[in-house]
């Protein structure tokens, strides 16, 4: 059986179903493809391990897109303030008190009523599943993967798995950072692993929700706390949380392996004394982390967006800020060249997709290597540096609220200085 689309997405996650239903508002006729099934949220489950920080730029897309009120119905938990610290004990320390260095980015200060939203995957993803199967011209196929890509002059047809053929004027890669439609076209990727892994903890606490997420910077790598919902009448007095520790594969194989009490307590000993008492852990699981950039955006008639185009280092889990980014620039020119009378693949479109966003997905991978690079090291002058680099931050107000408001999806570019610093970091000359 052959289908006729316009275009067809495949990668139904997160940013691929938002394109689609951006794109099935706009009238176009988009078939939307994933091997998995629809995603279903239980309100009397634990959280989902996998969280985003979604920014106040995303929180605006989601709304044009009819998703966020479904997201606020489920659950979400706000965060107003962030804080980052250099934890590292050394001599050195001694001379700058931590409080000297820790940098607050507060919402107040920016005339915001908070700085973003921590979000359950899993939430975001059927949320928006629901929008796209709401429009008339976008239909789902879940449940069903992609076998093969036919990158034609005239036409693309995908095949799917069960042999059903779809044909269109666009193939969209949203399939992750392990695409396999990114491979099937001949796209290549400069890729660079870090020698970190992060290891993402579900986790109760005793105590209120909070409205603060932080990360205290540690050789090793950093460890976050990420608030989540109340853990309500069934814990009365706990909530949940997200944390994140990263470090040495070794040692996190190591932690994966102890039993729950006794990870537990190696997690209060190891984080800063700002982690309330932990009650009880739930789920676990590592990752390695990679800094993953496609050599091109497209070719022919595919075109990648999200991780599929680029992975950065999730410090600032700035990953599916970047990837609806992504999706609101394709969206647009897309329909551009559709009012131009153009074919959706014509190149200059694409080409001008990529213009845009490759500098805004590199200036971003940039910023977190020059963290990752500045952070993970013991080398005293260098440790230094960083305390009166962050000491120089929290004394220049400015400058750090235009940081803030370039991560929260504000602003459009990072404030110069920023740009000055990553450019004149060694090691961090990126494609």
């Amino acid at each position: 059986m052959t289908q006729a689309f316009d275009i067809v997405v495949a990668g139904a996650g997160m940013v691929g179903a938002a394109l689609a239903t951006g794109l099935g508002q706009n009238g176009f006729r988009v078939a939307l493809v994933d091997k998995a099934a629809t995603p279903r949220f239980d309100a009397g489950a634990p959280p989902d391990i996998r969280v985003s920080a979604l920014s106040a730029g995303s929180e605006r897309y989601l709304q044009q897109l009819g998703a966020w009120p479904r997201i606020l119905a489920m659950r979400t938990t706000v965060y107003r303030r962030l804080a980052v610290w250099d934890q590292t004990q050394h001599p050195l320390s001694k001379l700058l008190p931590r409080k000297l260095g820790e940098v607050v980015f507060d919402a107040a200060s920016l005339s915001a009523s908070h700085l973003g939203h921590i979000v359950e995957n899993r939430i975001t993803q059927q949320a928006l599943w629901q929008c796209a199967e709401q429009q008339p011209s976008v239909t789902v196929l879940s449940g069903n993967g992609v076998n093969s890509v036919d990158n034609g002059n005239d036409q693309a047809t995908v095949t799917l798995e069960d042999g059903s053929e779809l044909t269109c004027e666009l193939v969209i890669g949203a399939d992750g950072a392990l695409s396999r439609i990114r491979d099937m076209v001949g796209i290549g990727v400069t890729r660079d692993q870090y020698a970190q892994q992060a290891m993402v903890i579900s986790v109760r606490y005793l105590g209120a929700e909070e409205d603060i997420t932080w990360q205290a910077f540690h050789p090793s790598g950093p460890r976050a706390f990420l608030p989540l919902h109340s853990a309500g009448d069934q814990h009365q007095g706990e909530s949940w949380a997200s944390l994140v520790w990263y470090d040495a594969p070794d040692e996190l194989a190591r932690l994966k392996a102890l039993d729950t009490e006794s990870l537990r307590l190696e997690i209060q000993k190891a984080f800063p004394g700002d982690l309330p008492t932990l009650t009880h852990i739930d789920a676990r699981a590592s990752f390695p982390i990679a800094r993953q950039h496609a050599k091109h955006y497209s070719n022919g008639r595919v075109v990648l967006v999200g991780d599929a185009a680029h992975t950065i280092n999730p410090l600032a889990g700035q990953g599916v800020n970047l990837g609806f980014q992504d999706a609101a620039c394709l969206q647009s020119l897309i329909r551009e060249a559709r009012r131009a009378g153009c074919d959706l693949a014509d190149s200059q479109w694409l080409a001008r997709y990529e213009q845009q966003r490759r500098p805004a997905n590199r200036r971003m991978m940039l910023a977190m290597d020059a963290f990752y690079h500045l952070f993970s090291n013991r080398i005293p002058p260098v440790h230094l540096l960083r305390n009166l680099g962050l000491s120089a931050a929290r004394a220049l107000p400015f400058a750090r609220y235009q940081v803030a408001r370039y991560a929260m999806g504000i602003d459009d570019e990072l404030p110069a200085v920023v740009k000055q610093i990553t450019s004149r970091l060694p090691g961090l000359h990126l494609p």
